[in-house]
């Protein structure tokens, strides 16, 4: 589990970026198009964004599996 959560908003962009650790990595795209993980080089799951967080609805919660392993925060 991660030690430490790092969270990002930004207003114009509409778009929230949460990250476990600061490693290198990359966006991939997830099964749900306003979501994408971050991962490093052998698939560990390093964070994940959301596009157009204020178009979401209030009433329905946004749903999507990040199919990344999971690994400590650098």
């Amino acid at each position: 589990m991660a030690k430490h959560v790092k969270v990002w908003f930004d207003r114009e962009a509409d778009f929230l970026e949460v990250t476990f650790s600061d490693a290198p990595g990359y966006m991939r795209e997830t099964a749900n198009d306003a979501v994408m993980e971050r991962v490093d080089q052998d698939g560990n799951l390093l964070g994940f964004s959301i596009l157009a967080v204020s178009h979401l609805a209030q009433s329905t919660p946004l749903v999507a599996e990040l199919l990344a392993g999971t690994k400590d925060a650098a």
